[in-house]
């Protein structure tokens, strides 16, 4: 981290040319700031990192929300500002934001003990039943594991070498790395889980008295999220979802997936250093570090989120100590989250600090870089990589990847006055489909807060190319005949109202709608700016042209058989207009009732038991089942 914000324009590094490799840009470009893009590239170029998104705020508005070359290990996927990366240790200063919100509240406090008798986590689950021969252990506090002084040193060796049953040892403390030797030391099964982690270093005892020195610890943060949980009642990422990230907008952050087949939707993919580890799943396979070397939703309050850059600005700007945007922290609180801690001038408690009045954290696993910073003249950025850089350059890498924000700032003429951030805080939702036929559907919904919302349709499959922020698209209701964001992926709809006809589309088909709001006005610089998260999404079956009752009858479904409670009557397409009813066999008229969506549970519990008729209705077009109840 720099030791000062230069006033005054730097020196920037005149860009070879002859090693320059033009990458993707993605994003609204800001002219003023153009400099930053040429910025990226070369910082991208230099070190080989596939991908990257950035995003700057100034004074509280977000001026600046770039991307840059690929998203995905194959290359083909340029990455955009919508994209989602592992951010790793950045999530400290989030678990912290949400312990200081606590302590808030009055449900916690800094010298609140942890463990034992009394402790927070007394009658854990797990933890309480460590067995724990360093009664040091029981003087931690929260502020401790907050400032790192909780007592682990990582960087002691603590496990014999080879760590069984890897075949090589680590040179480390910090259990994250051997998840397999940590299960197998605890008797517990893979993958890895928190308690695992923390119940290893507990029965493993301290390193140094809690409170006297400063040692960099994951763990300690994976306590932190198990007292958040046990004051909560609920889990660490739900109180962090629901408590402190949705009253700000923000809904795109999530703990990560391990897997590559998992990863979320607009996630990008994560290119490691080609090293190998044996499967956190004990397959006994050989995997990439970053895809199963490492148990990433073990990870959680440590490192285990996952976000965009934009939803990390946002969160910034809203504990920054600044007026221009309300904080979700009082002012006093803040200051206490950012004072630095008795035995490491350079951390607080969760944030990395200067005298400056800077704060900053990084974060590192294979496959992930990433950076947080809050300047003390009212800048903020995040800055994520899909990659990282060891080894001998590793240095270098980290120096110039700090220097990188605080040169595009110095290098810019001027900022836009829009803000980037205005985006809505609810989806339209409640979406509905009526009058269903062989070529068309109505569809209404209920208005989010958003000035307008899109309507995106797909025929077989679902919608996973995404409305562009900066770029307007031409509906149409006709399917086919809007813009096309991708393999199909037409828009039907855009403007402010909640309904729609579509029309264009073909028989005995499956259709995928998604609703997107988004905002446009002149404090977004009219730009439209899309909600891409939370969206509602449903798919739909038309009918057959001229669907037969022998058609209609085929694809209903009836369970179970025999029933005794409740039957279901179901089919591949909402049943909207239809209605039913139950007869028994003397052709007497039992139940009755209309039916909505392509699913209905009827109670059948006052039924006499013996055998029964359901039968579905579409105008003049009718389906009969039978079936049986039995008490």
């Amino acid at each position: 981290m720099k030791k000062k914000f230069y006033s005054a324009l730097i020196i920037i590094l005149t860009l070879s040319l002859s090693n320059f490799k033009s990458t993707a840009q993605t994003g609204i470009p800001v002219p003023s700031m153009s400099n930053c893009d040429d910025l990226v590239e070369n910082f991208l170029n230099t070190y080989d990192i596939p991908g990257a998104t950035m995003a700057i705020a100034r004074n509280g508005k977000l001026v600046y929300l770039r991307a840059f070359g690929h998203a995905d290990i194959a290359s083909q996927e340029p990455t955009q500002p919508y994209h989602r990366f592992r951010i790793a240790s950045v999530s400290k200063p989030i678990t912290s934001i949400a312990i200081m919100y606590m302590m808030e509240q009055g449900l916690i406090s800094m010298d609140d003990k942890v463990f034992g008798a009394g402790g927070i986590l007394e009658n854990h689950p797990v933890l309480s039943q460590a067995n724990i021969t360093d009664d040091a252990i029981y003087d931690i506090t929260v502020q401790q594991l907050l400032e790192h002084s909780a007592g682990w040193n990582r960087d002691l060796n603590c496990v014999p070498t080879p760590t069984p049953p890897y075949p090589y040892g680590f040179n480390s403390c910090d259990p994250i790395a051997f998840p397999l030797h940590v299960t197998l030391t605890n008797g517990t099964s893979n993958p890895v889980t928190e308690e695992d982690l923390i119940l290893f270093l507990l029965e493993k005892g301290l390193d140094f008295t809690p409170g006297t020195a400063y040692s960099y610890s994951n763990i300690g943060y994976l306590v932190l999220g198990e007292i958040i949980e046990e004051i909560s009642g609920m889990s660490y990422e739900d109180y962090v979802q629901e408590t402190i990230l949705a009253p700000l907008g923000i809904c795109d952050m999530q703990i990560a997936k391990t897997l590559l087949e998992d990863k979320a939707e607009r996630e990008g993919e994560y290119i490691g250093n080609g090293y190998t580890n044996l499967s956190c799943y004990g397959t006994g396979e050989y995997v990439p570090w970053e895809y199963g070397g490492f148990h990433v939703e073990a990870m959680t309050a440590h490192g285990g989120w996952m976000a965009s850059a934009r939803d990390l600005v946002r969160l910034l700007v809203a504990v920054d100590n600044f007026p221009t945007k309300p904080d979700i922290l009082q002012a006093s609180t803040i200051n206490s989250m950012v004072t630095p801690s008795a035995n490491n001038a350079n951390y607080a408690k969760g944030w990395q600090v200067n005298s400056f009045n800077n704060w900053w954290h990084t974060g590192a696993l294979d496959g992930t870089a990433t950076l947080i910073v809050r300047t003390n003249n009212g800048f903020t950025w995040a800055v994520l990589l899909n990659k990282r850089v060891i080894g001998t350059n590793a240095n270098a890498f980290w120096t110039d990847f700090d220097n990188l924000p605080w040169n595009c700032i110095s290098s810019s003429t001027g900022y836009p006055s829009w803000d980037l951030m205005d985006m809505p805080l609810q989806n339209s939702h409640s979406l509905a489909f009526e009058n269903i036929s062989s070529n068309s559907v109505d569809i209404s919904w209920e208005p989010g807060d958003g000035d307008y919302r899109m309507l995106v349709a797909h025929k077989n499959g679902p919608i996973t190319y995404f409305p562009l922020d900066g770029t307007e698209y031409s509906a149409n209701t006709v399917f086919g005949s809007g813009d096309d964001l991708g393999d199909g992926c037409f828009v039907v709809y855009a403007g402010n109202g909640n309904a729609c006809n579509v029309s264009g589309l073909n028989p005995a088909s499956n259709y995928s709608f998604r609703l997107i709001e988004f905002n446009k006005s002149a404090t977004t610089g009219d730009n439209p700016l899309y909600m891409l998260c939370n969206n509602e999404t449903d798919i739909i079956t038309t009918l057959s042209t001229g669907i037969s009752s022998n058609q209609l009858a085929d694809k209903m479904v009836v369970y179970p058989v025999p029933a005794s409670d409740k039957l279901t009557i179901e089919l591949p397409f909402p049943l909207e207009g239809f209605e039913f009813v139950v007869q028994n066999n003397s052709g007497n008229h039992m139940l009755k009732d209309s039916v909505k969506g392509n699913k209905a549970t009827i109670n059948i519990h006052d039924l006499p038991s013996g055998f029964y008729h359901i039968t579905l209705y579409l105008g003049q077009t009718q389906a009969r089942k039978k079936f049986v109840v039995i008490h």
